[in-house]
């Protein structure tokens, strides 16, 4: 059985709009919110984060890349289709911005807890390029595998905490089940169009998601394009019970 978790809209002008999976961190633990957004110049000045990781998805849809800058040192492009994974640990400041002006990034702003003996490390930062993605193409779907894994695809990416993240597309009337382990939470969030996770819809304009508490035994989510093709994020892993810093 899932659990409702609520989405919040968010705007700033007419060059930022989101949707945020917000304070609900103990439901979908080991992450901390997830924000689905839209930037089409820059929007948030240089700001630190500490204890636990900033990562950013770029869709392959978006119009432009992000300029990533940090107090590494590191001055990268995040390509679309590409992951940028930022572990602040003891602390770091860091700015992402569109890199052309006028064109739109549609991108992930994921939060992901560290445990507590991990909260104050060295802060480091991993990239993965579009084309290291895995990507497993099923009859009527395509899943994207930027963290974790998915059947015998694996992603190359060695993250801090142990969660996985895949980028589902569904043509019409498709239908596709996702394990998810024993012990992990997981949780799906629309992107566009309809879709179904285990005979409930859902879509972005709902402002809700489901979420299914980690279980003592393995399961899958069952997720269908009844109305159309669409497009949804999977997220799980092993709840930390650690408190952010």
């Amino acid at each position: 059985m899932s659990i409702i978790a609520p989405l919040q809209r968010a705007n700033q002008g007419s060059h930022f709009r989101a949707y945020g999976l917000r304070g609900v961190a103990a439901l979908i633990d080991p992450f901390l919110g997830v924000d689905h957004a839209w930037m089409s110049a820059p929007t948030f000045p240089p700001h630190p984060h500490a204890g636990f990781s900033a990562v950013s998805y770029l869709f392959l849809d978006s119009e432009t890349g992000i300029n990533n800058r940090d107090s590494l040192g590191a001055n990268n492009l995040i390509r679309p289709g590409g992951l940028h994974w930022t572990t602040a640990g003891s602390g770091i400041v860091h700015e992402e911005v569109p890199a052309e002006a006028g064109k739109t990034v549609h991108s992930l702003q994921i939060f992901v807890n560290l445990a507590r003996e991990r909260q104050g490390i060295a802060p480091f930062a991993l990239t993965l390029e579009p084309q290291d993605v895995p990507v497993v193409q099923l009859p009527g779907a395509k899943v994207r595998v930027p963290v974790g894994s998915f059947g015998d695809a694996r992603s190359s990416l060695n993250p801090p905490t142990e969660v996985t993240m895949l980028d589902v597309s569904l043509e019409e009337g498709a239908e596709l089940a996702v394990p998810v382990a024993a012990g992990h939470c997981a949780f799906v969030m629309p992107i566009f169009g309809t879709a179904m996770a285990d005979g409930q819809n859902f879509e972005r304009n709902d402002l809700k998601l489901p979420v299914f508490p980690a279980r003592d035994t393995p399961h899958s989510i069952t997720l269908q394009a009844p109305h159309g093709n669409a497009k949804v994020m999977l997220f799980a892993g092993p709840p930390l019970h650690a408190t952010a810093i």
